[in-house]
């Protein structure tokens, strides 16, 4: 059974992939892979039940996909958080 958050999630992600479409074509297959990569990241790391959050990433995302769709956005970024390694991780290496 599909609940309305899923297909809200699903919504978002045609959305998106829609909205690449519209894209320079190497940049349309960057923005898939990016959209693809963070959809499945989520799914794995929010658990379902997680409500509140899914209904956050919901709103971030359309967000996102109102910026994307417009004219003057030509690509996407991203960046990666690396978290340093805490003071016991390094007094146990040396």
């Amino acid at each position: 059974m599909v609940t309305g958050l899923q297909k809200q999630v699903l919504g978002l992600y045609r959305g998106f992939m829609r909205a690449a479409r519209g894209k320079a074509p190497e940049e349309r297959r960057r923005m898939e892979a990016i959209v693809s990569a963070e959809f499945r990241r989520n799914a794995a790391a929010v658990e379902r039940k997680n409500f509140m959050y899914i209904e956050y990433l919901l709103r971030r995302g359309a967000r996102q996909l109102d910026q994307l769709k417009s004219a003057d956005t030509v690509a996407l970024s991203t960046f990666t958080l690396h978290r340093s390694h805490s003071s016991s991780d390094d007094a146990s290496s040396g």
